[in-house]
């Protein structure tokens, strides 16, 4: 199983572009692999940088326009936001994928476990143990960082929320049947770039190489995560 995070732009042109590449990691796969891409949809939520940013400097009566022309997330059409990539556009809408139903931490996958993977999503558990990214630990998946850096390495959530006093927050966003609020952990990324290299210097299972232009690593999920737990929990003060 393989979960691809891409830098199109970094991997340079590729004929077919995003389904050229998709087709050729299936091909790689064969027909018992399973490819899974992260499609979130943080534009989809009254709660996210995206939006905050996307929203800044509205009055209360523009903010509430803004918010009412939101559509609502359909797992079958929504596209993967922007800032996902066109890899993971191209994963959610190739034929046959399947996709979790979060309104805004969607996953999709093609191939013998996608409906293993996608299956179960709740609400509370964004990228936690009950999600696609938790069924990606389970399984041993691997992680193909296509020019992308590991400080973007999106299993990384899996070990912040192994410690003992993760916050929860409030998120509202616009799920399949309208608005809807519920409580979750917080999750950030701001301190992934330090777990990431501190991960580069001690995983034992990384394979580097280069794609095109780009450079590759192909990491195991168990210990990228097992590891940056570790980080995480020496760190504490």
């Amino acid at each position: 199983m393989l979960h691809v995070q891409a830098s199109l732009r970094t991997l340079g042109p590729v004929p077919g572009g995003a389904a050229g590449v998709v087709g050729a990691l299936l091909d790689v796969l064969g027909p018992d692999g399973t490819l899974v891409a992260y499609t979130a949809t943080p534009e989809n939520s009254a709660t996210s940088r995206i939006h905050q940013s996307a929203t800044a400097g509205l009055s209360p009566a523009e903010l509430a326009e803004y918010q009412a022309r939101m559509p609502r997330f359909d797992p079958a059409t929504t596209p993967a936001s922007p800032s996902m990539g066109a890899l993971s556009e191209a994963v959610r809408s190739w034929p046959g994928a399947l996709r979790s139903r979060h309104p805004q931490t969607s996953w999709a996958a093609v191939g013998r476990l996608a409906r293993e993977v996608t299956a179960h999503h709740p609400l509370t558990s964004h990228l936690g143990p009950e999600s696609p990214l938790g069924r990606l630990y389970d399984l041993d998946a691997r992680v193909l960082m296509l020019g992308v850096p590991m400080g973007r390495f999106t299993a990384f959530h899996l070990a912040d929320l192994r410690m003992p006093d993760v916050a929860v927050r409030e998120y509202r966003c616009v799920g399949t049947d309208g608005w809807t609020t519920f409580r979750a952990p917080d999750l950030d990324d701001l301190h992934f770039d330090r777990l990431g290299a501190e991960v580069l210097r001690t995983a034992r299972g990384i394979t580097t190489g280069r794609i095109g232009a780009a450079e590759c690593r192909l990491v195991p999920v168990r210990e990228a995560v097992d590891l940056a737990e570790g980080i995480l929990l020496r760190s504490r003060p």
